[in-house]
C-alpha cells in the first residue's frame, strides 16, 4: 500500500515517522518545511514536492494540519485531494477540525470516489513520539476497520467514535474540558499563593485530592517552574476552544465555563503569549496581580 502524509510538524512529524517505522507501507511525505520532511526521510519515508504527488499515487492520504481552512485547502484546493486522488482513495484527517467542516469536505469528495475519516488525536507531542496517543475516529465503520492497523502503528488507544464528525466532536469536547481545568487550576494556584500558602505544598494537596486532573497538572508544572515554552501553543488551544463554541452555537448549547476560559485565552494572546504554551493563560493572573506563582527549583 502507498500512503501519502501531508503535514509533518510538531504532531504530524512523529506520527508519520512511527507510521513509516511500524506499518511496513511506502509513505510519501509532503510539507512546506523541507527539514521536517528530511526527518521523515531519515527513517525511510519518501519526500515528494507537492500535494498532488503525495495524493496521486496513494491509496490512503493522511493530513495533519493546524487549521480547518488548511485541511479544506488541501482537500479541495488546486492540486489537492479532490483533484488528484484516484477512485477509492481514503482521506484520513488527523487534524482538530470542525465537524461541520469535516462533513462539508466529505460531501464534496464523495462524488470523486474519495472516502473521509475524521481522526483527531490526543496525547501531545510526547505521546506522538512514543506512539501512545489516543485516536478518535469518525466515519464509515467498515473503512475504519479496514484501516485500523494504520492507526495502531502510531497510536495506542484507537477509538471508533461513530459517524462522520464524531471524532471531531469527541476531540473538541475533550480539549474544552482540559482547558477549563487549566483555567481553574491557574485561578486556584494564584488564590492560594496570594493568601500566603506555599505553592509547592498547595500543589501536593491538589495532586492528591479531588482537584487533580491532567489539565491541572499541566498548568501547575509550567507555573511552578515559570517555564512557558510551548508543548501545545496557546494560539492552537484558542482555535480548538473556538471550535467548541461554534459547535455550541450551531446546536444551541450554553457553555458558560468555556466562554470564560476562551476570554482568558484571548487576554493572554492580547498580551503577546499566543506562541507560548496553553498554560500561559496563568500569566494573565500574574500580570494583573503583579505576583508570580513559583515553586522551589525542581518542584512541580
Amino acid at each position: 500500500m502507498k500512503v501519502g502524509f501531508i503535514g509533518v510538524g510538531n504532531m504530524g512529524g512523529p506520527m508519520c515517522r512511527n507510521l513509516i517505522k511500524n506499518s511496513g507501507h511506502e509513505i510519501l511525505v509532503h510539507d512546506r518545511d523541507a527539514a521536517a520532511v528530511r526527518r521523515c526521510q531519515e527513517v525511510g519515508g519518501a519526500g515528494v514536492g507537492s500535494i498532488a504527488e503525495a495524493v496521486g499515487e496513494s491509496d490512503v492520504v493522511f493530513t495533519s494540519l493546524p487549521m480547518p481552512r488548511d485541511v479544506e485547502a488541501v482537500a479541495l484546493g488546486e492540486g489537492g485531494i479532490g483533484e488528484s486522488a484516484r477512485q477509492g482513495t481514503v482521506h484520513i484527517d488527523l487534524s482538530t477540525n470542525s465537524p461541520t467542516m469535516v462533513r462539508s469536505i466529505a460531501a464534496r469528495l464523495e462524488p470523486k470516489g474519495v472516502k473521509l475519516l475524521d481522526a483527531p488525536v490526543s496525547g501531545g507531542t510526547i505521546g506522538a513520539e512514543k506512539a501512545t496517543i489516543a485516536i478518535m475516529v469518525g466515519g464509515d465503520r467498515a473503512v475504519f476497520d479496514e484501516h485500523r492497523p494504520l492507526f495502531e502503528s502510531f497510536g495506542r488507544n484507537v477509538i471508533y467514535a461513530g459517524a462522520l464528525g464524531a471524532g471531531s466532536i469527541a476531540k473538541i469536547v475533550n480539549n474544552m474540558v482540559a482547558f477549563c481545568n487549566m483555567a481553574s487550576g491557574a485561578e486556584g494556584l494564584m488564590l492560594g499563593a496570594a493568601a500566603g500558602m506555599d505553592p509547592d505544598v498547595l500543589n501536593q494537596v491538589i495532586r492528591n485530592s479531588s482537584g487533580d486532573s491532567f489539565g491541572y497538572r499541566s498548568i501547575a508544572r509550567k507555573a511552578l517552574r515559570g517555564d512557558w515554552s510551548a508543548d501545545f501553543a496557546l494560539d492552537l488551544a484558542y482555535k480548538d476552544l473556538h471550535l467548541a463554541l461554534e459547535l455550541a452555537d450551531e446546536i444551541g448549547i450554553p457553555l458558560p465555563l468555556a466562554v470564560q476560559t476562551h476570554n482568558l485565552m484571548r487576554m493572554a494572546r492580547g498580551s503577546g503569549y499566543g506562541g507560548d504554551d496553553t498554560t500561559a493563560m496563568m500569566r494573565v493572573y500574574e500580570d494583573t496581580l503583579k505576583q508570580e506563582v513559583r515553586g522551589k527549583p525542581g518542584e512541580g
